[in-house]
């Protein structure tokens, strides 16, 4: 999946604050981005192997603490609100991915991505769901989208876990997939 240039959440059903809300799983702590993480994040995200379905390289610290600072700062965008999380894993206190979502209205567009070394260990999926969860109970989210490679076997997975589904529908070489996700207390 490619995360645009800022996502985030928000909309007139989730608060307006451009500093969104923790979140935790079972294993991570999903914490609100800060340009504080660059120079760690930049060492997540420092393998050029996750960049073979999104385009792109590995960013060094100086441009993702700039990319942090926009995205901190929020959606030039009224009607929308950039929400980012880094992942941190509460057992070593390392970060080891982030998860996305820009919200408009009762629709958010999420994306995640975990580093190499932390991958193949249920991380994004857990990440995934946790965010969709988070959506739902703090923000009045009720369709999550994401837009995969078609190849990417492993987003195909993380977003099946998160209750998406494929769609006929594409954009930039990506299928979009969709989901509805349950609203806690509805029957």
């Amino acid at each position: 999946m490619v995360p645009g240039p800022g996502f985030g959440i928000g909309s007139d059903t989730v608060p307006t604050t451009t500093t969104p809300l923790s979140f935790t799983t079972a294993r991570l702590d999903a914490l609100p981005l800060e340009p504080a993480y660059a120079e760690e994040m930049a060492a997540v995200l420092a393998d050029p192997a996750l960049y073979v379905f999104t385009g792109g390289g590995p960013p060094d610290p100086a441009a993702l603490r700039s990319r942090y600072e926009r995205q901190s700062a929020g959606s030039p965008d009224p009607g929308e609100q950039w929400w980012n999380w880094v992942l941190r894993i509460r057992a070593d206190g390392r970060l080891a991915g982030y998860v996305q979502a820009t919200v408009r209205g009762p629709r958010a567009e999420i994306a995640w991505v975990v580093g190499t070394p932390w991958q193949g260990r249920g991380y994004a999926s857990e990440a995934a769901q946790g965010l969709a969860a988070h959506l739902v109970a703090t923000g009045g989210v009720r369709e999550l989208v994401a837009h995969i490679h078609p190849d990417h076997a492993a987003s195909e997975a993380v977003a099946t876990a998160a209750g998406l589904r494929p769609t006929g529908e594409w954009k930039d070489g990506e299928r979009r997939w969709t989901g509805n996700p349950p609203v806690p207390g509805a029957r």
